[in-house]
């Protein structure tokens, strides 16, 4: 979070064109603060949720106060929730359990899931092809052009971050370019993954103009017509605010 500085940060991202932000939790503690924070200012929303490297505290009680954080107005979506195989914290029957869990209250809250996945696609796509009427986003993806259109039927959104700016990162350029232009959507993931040519920065929402320059090259397109498409897209997955902080 950006405790030091939350008023130029959202200055910074107005100047840029960046006026709808998607606050994101990983716990019950950032997500009641995601909450207080998306209340300060026009166009801010939050998601609620727990991080698959957080869920040794999933439970019925942790449910039940998610549920009631998800009520408040200005929750536009469940997460960031998903699995991660890459660092393991916790098992994968655990993460599972959670993930599961969570991804049935977005369902019955008809909120869309912001979806973790590293090491773990096709365990996340095993997972999602049992539900029915789950829709949400792939968050900060990096899998293969294939994976992308599984998850694309499967209702899903997929959303690039930063490293789509990468000097090595050809092949996801490419996948950027493939995704139907009305699932596509780009995303900061801040404070981290900070786009070239703003690598080992802190980032933030103002960036994102250079993941949408690279995204927008790779399609063929002009940055304002991506990113008023990409603006649109995420208006119809999280209602008036849009963009991963």
């Amino acid at each position: 979070m950006f405790e030091d500085d939350l008023d130029g940060l959202h200055d910074r991202s107005v100047e840029a064109g960046v006026c709808e932000v998607l606050v994101v939790g990983s716990n019950l503690t950032t997500s009641r603060r995601a909450v207080e924070v998306a209340a300060q200012f026009e166009g801010w929303g939050a998601a609620v949720g727990v991080h698959p490297h957080e869920c040794d505290c999933w439970g019925r009680q942790v449910e039940l106060e998610l549920r009631a954080l998800a009520n408040d107005p200005n929750v536009r979506a469940i997460g960031e929730v998903g699995l991660d195989f890459h660092r393991e914290f916790h098992s994968k029957d655990y993460q599972k359990r959670a993930f599961a869990d969570q991804c049935d209250l977005a369902m019955e809250l008809d909120l869309p899931a912001v979806i973790h996945s590293r090491d773990a696609l096709d365990a996340v796509a095993d997972l999602l092809q049992g539900l029915s009427g789950i829709r949400g986003v792939m968050h900060s993806y990096t899998g293969d052009t294939a994976r992308a259109m599984m998850f694309v039927d499967l209702g899903m959104h997929i959303s690039f971050s930063g490293i789509v700016t990468f000097r090595r990162e050809e092949p996801l350029r490419a996948t950027a370019a493939a995704v139907p232009l009305e699932r596509l959507l780009v995303e900061t993931d801040a404070p981290y993954l900070s786009p070239v040519p703003l690598r080992g920065r802190r980032n933030e929402p103002a960036y994102l103009v250079h993941t949408a320059a690279v995204v927008a090259s790779a399609r063929g397109m002009s940055v304002p017509s991506l990113m008023g498409r990409t603006t649109r897209n995420a208006r119809a997955v999280f209602g008036a605010n849009a963009t991963d902080i």
